[in-house]
Parts: C-alpha cells; sequence; structure tokens
C-alpha cells in the first residue's frame, strides 16, 4: 500500500520506526521500492553523489523536478519528498508556495523538505495551506553550511539545545508533517522526538527518532570522497563495482567478450549474397 503522510503519523503513535532513504533516478527508486522502504528522499544531496559539487548550494529547481520526476516514476508505495534547493524558498513565502507547487505538479513528488525552523515557519505554513505536505529540516543544515563554518554537529551548547528545540515546536505548530533531525546529539534528539507530536527522521542524530534516513550511495559504500561518523555501509559495493569495471575493460581488450552466447546468429547464405 501507498506510504502517506498519514501512515508516518500512524506509526509514530505506533512506536513503529519509519525507514526513509535517498535516490535520485528510476532504477534505484524502483529498487528500494521494491525492499520496503517506507519513503524516499530526493535530496539536494545529489548536488554531491550525482552531480560532484562541493556542496548542495548549485542544485537548482530544475535538478530537482529532473530528479524527482524520474524517481516518482519508480516509486509506487515509497512516500517520494523532494528538498526544495538553495534560495528556492528564503526570499518570500510567495516564492516557497509557488516553487513547492512545482515540484508536486511537475516533479510529481508526494511532499517537499525545506532546511530551518523558526525563520522558515510561515513558509512551511503557507506551503501546507497550499495543500502540499511538508517535512521540515533542523540541526545540521547543508543548505547553512557556511554559516555553521562547515559540517559540525549541532545543539552541543544549552543555547543551541533549547533553539533546536524552538525550532521543532514551531515547524510543528505551522504545520510540518515530519522533521529531520541531523547531527545533533542523540539525546537531544530523543527528548524533542518525545515532545513533537509529528515523526522526527534521525540522521547522525541516535536511535531515539522515530525514523531514520540515509543517502543511498553512503550507506553502500558508493561514495567515497567523505565518510560521516554516522553512515554504516550495509555493503560494500563500490569496490565490487570498480573491480567489475576492470574484468570488463580487461575482457574487452583481450577480445574475450562478446563471447559466442553473447551474439546474434544469421545464415551463412544471407551472407555469401553481400557483396
Amino acid at each position: 500500500m501507498k506510504n502517506t503522510v498519514a501512515t508516518f503519523q500512524s506509526m509514530k503513535e505506533a512506536g513503529t520506526k519509519i525507514s526513509m532513504l535517498t535516490a535520485y533516478d528510476y532504477s534505484t527508486a524502483k529498487l528500494e521500492d521494491e525492499a520496503g522502504v517506507n519513503s524516499i528522499l530526493v535530496g539536494d544531496s545529489l548536488g554531491q553523489v550525482m552531480l560532484g559539487y562541493e556542496d548542495t548550494l548549485s542544485v537548482t529547481m530544475e535538478d530537482m523536478i529532473h530528479h524527482t520526476a524520474a524517481v516518482a516514476r519508480g516509486a509506487k508505495n515509497a512516500l517520494v519528498v523532494a528538498d526544495m534547493p538553495f534560495m528556492s524558498y528564503e526570499p518570500s513565502i510567495e516564492m516557497a508556495v509557488i516553487n513547492a507547487g512545482r515540484l508536486m505538479k511537475e516533479g510529481r513528488a508526494n511532499a517537499v523538505k525545506l532546511e530551518g525552523g523558526v525563520r522558515v515557519a510561515e513558509q512551511i505554513r503557507a506551503i501546507t495551506q497550499a495543500g502540499i505536505p511538508v517535512c521540515a529540516h533542523i540541526g545540521l543544515t547543508p543548505q547553512s553550511v557556511n554559516a555553521f563554518g562547515g559540517f559540525k554537529v549541532q545543539g552541543k551548547s544549552a543555547a543551541a539545545a533549547q533553539s533546536l528545540v524552538d525550532d521543532a515546536l514551531a515547524i510543528q505548530e505551522a504545520g510540518a508533517f515530519a522533521v529531520v533531525l541531523e547531527c545533533i546529539p542523540a539525546k537531544l534528539a530523543a527528548l524533542i522526538s518525545e515532545k513533537l507530536t509529528i515523526p522526527t527522521i534521525g540522521i547522525g542524530a541516535g536511535a531515539g527518532c522515530d525514523g531514520q534516513v540515509l543517502v543511498y550511495q553512503d550507506m553502500l559504500a558508493l561514495f567515497s570522497d567523505f565518510k560521516p561518523k554516522f553512515v554504516k555501509h550495509f555493503a560494500n559495493l563500490g569496490p565490487a563495482m570498480v573491480q567489475a569495471f576492470k574484468d570488463y575493460d580487461a575482457e574487452v581488450k583481450a577480445g574475450s567478450f562478446p563471447a559466442q552466447e553473447h551474439t546474434y546468429k544469421i545464415d551463412d547464405e544471407v551472407i555469401d549474397k553481400l557483396y
């Protein structure tokens, strides 16, 4: 059955953990959907893992629509959540609603995600009032990496921790159906999860969250530029792929691929009639 925002809420209330993974293309989305993952996030992390950018800031609305539409075609049961890229919602409430609408209409997303707490509460309110489900994102918000001075754990001081609690409550009050908690201490994430009636999805935030999300290239060891502390390799596919590419290269150069079983036949009489 199709996962919806109501599914998320029911799972929170039942104490059932929510699984979310990123995907950026049809084939991967189809495999994750077949595996039973509850939600697929089309993250602006595609800037790094798919497009080779240093961060997420260069990702455009067109990038997000293109990749979200591909994922939506492959995901029949998972809830498809699409990131709103940098500067697609910050400048104005009107811009936020228009761009969220594009991700739903053109990208065929089931919900959108945007970064920030109190400062974007009005955007969240307006988008949800337009009938578009919103997943919020607080803690380490990659679009604000320059303001943070790098990729750092958030909420470690009393003031910073209280600010995150305030952000979470503001997001909930504004109408978000869920919130991603990224790179914050596990005890703080558990406290926020207890305080909120909406689900929390953790990434580097401990097991006390209502669900978890990972970038699929990270959990399969496909992305080797860096490995965050919170990442677990559930399979080591990167090295396996490199070896497969090497084997292919070697067989092509040796002339052993393609072999007879990989080719199509034609009658010799046909060949004999050709000039």
